[in-house]
């Protein structure tokens, strides 16, 4: 994938840099980790997935505008 074309991520990114948020992770996450590997599953976020979870955290995205970009950010990967 190349991030230079993904027009999301760079919305994503800018966001991110004018709210000055970043992704941090908490016990929680570690713990999510562990419970999907050992039901065998290998999900592992990107830095732009981070960083929405990061911006949802911060109160700066709902839910439902985090579900929204990441479906776009996935889609505009792909291409």
């Amino acid at each position: 994938m190349s991030q230079h074309r993904n027009a999301t991520a760079l919305a994503i990114r800018e966001l991110a840099r004018q709210h000055h948020v970043r992704y941090v992770g908490t016990q929680s996450d570690a713990l999510a980790q562990h419970i999907t590997r050992l039901a065998g599953d290998h999900v592992v976020l990107d830095e732009i997935e981070q960083t929405l979870v990061a911006l949802q955290r911060a109160g700066h995205l709902t839910r439902r505008e985090l579900v929204r970009l990441q479906a776009s950010y996935l889609r505009e990967a792909r291409l």
